[in-house]
């Protein structure tokens, strides 16, 4: 795949004065097989004063492994975490963005904000915008989510019913069960933006392993985990439904004008996007490459979820 945006070269560090005040982010990174899309976001996202980890599935080819492994050697704050076999509708997903957490925290207590990625993701803004973005709204959480049993009870037979992971699959063998007492059901996307004390708390709270314990035998946790957890605890005052992703949908693309799409995203303040290549129109690669380092949009959050909340009731 050749590269569609004609920088990719790693962001220089901000300022000594402006670095030592500034937010830094964490980033997580999971790679499968797509190691030229994987340095093309590392790139893009790279400065010297923040933090990389990235996964590589277990199921990833050796040469794939490899090849990351020689890139990263030259980035001193990029690490490699342990590999885990992905299942698709597993909680292995979940299982390592919470180790991802775990090892970032041990790593370093100069980092404000976990993001997870995959290489399907690419930054719609400078990572200078992003952390400005992140600093105005320092405490906050992102990500979508929805009551599960009022907006999706189409999808209540994930939680409703035990499923077991194995090495590549989740097992044909799947029996009811009663969901949690007391709790109620979210779900939304995998994509979020964490503080700090947020990945702490997933990652130290007994009450937390509670929800691990029944959401590992769930399907598609990876949608619902997160959102079950926080939204039934104290965290639930702080989070926002939105997980700063644009989602082109691949099936869609040749189907909307794309001067639709770029209204879409100029009047958003979206950070990152997702499922763009080199097939992707050539207006919209060119209004990300021109805008990159363009201010985010000045956007209502409040009245932004009370949109969303219309949405979800009609």
């Amino acid at each position: 795949m050749q590269n569609y945006f004609s920088s990719t070269q790693p962001q220089p560090q901000t300022s000594q004065n402006q670095n030592d005040k500034a937010l830094r982010i964490a980033y997580f990174i999971m790679v499968h097989n797509e190691t030229e899309k994987f340095i093309i976001l590392f790139k893009k996202i790279y400065t010297r004063d923040q933090f990389y980890l990235i996964h590589i599935d277990r199921k990833a080819k050796p040469e794939i492994t490899e090849a990351i492994q020689l890139f990263l050697i030259q980035f001193p704050n990029a690490f490699l975490l342990e590999s885990m076999n992905i299942t698709s509708g597993g909680f292995s997903i979940v299982q390592a963005e919470l180790n991802a957490m775990e090892f970032l925290l041990n790593a370093s207590p100069d980092w404000d904000y976990f993001i997870n990625l995959s290489c399907d993701d690419f930054p719609l803004k400078s990572q200078n915008i992003i952390r400005k973005f992140l600093s105005e709204n320092n405490g906050k959480n992102y990500l979508f989510y929805y009551d599960q049993k009022f907006y999706r009870p189409d999808t209540l037979q994930r939680i409703q019913n035990h499923f077991t992971e194995m090495a590549y699959k989740i097992s044909s063998f799947i029996y009811k069960r009663e969901f949690m007492k007391n709790v109620i059901p979210f779900i939304g996307g995998k994509w979020f933006l964490f503080t700090r004390d947020t990945c702490a708390f997933l990652n130290n709270n007994k009450k937390v392993m509670l929800f691990e314990e029944f959401y590992i035998n769930t399907y598609l946790p990876g949608e619902s985990f997160f959102q079950t957890v926080l939204m039934n605890t104290d965290f639930h005052d702080v989070i926002v439904n939105d997980d700063k992703r644009a989602v082109l949908e691949k099936s869609l693309l040749n189907k909307i004008n794309p001067d639709a799409i770029i209204n879409y995203l100029r009047s958003n303040n979206h950070l990152f996007i997702r499922k763009i290549d080199g097939k992707t129109d050539k207006s919209i690669l060119e209004y990300i490459e021109e805008n990159y380092n363009t201010k985010l949009p000045d956007i209502d959050e409040i009245e932004r979820e009370l949109r969303i909340n219309d949405r979800q009731n009609n």
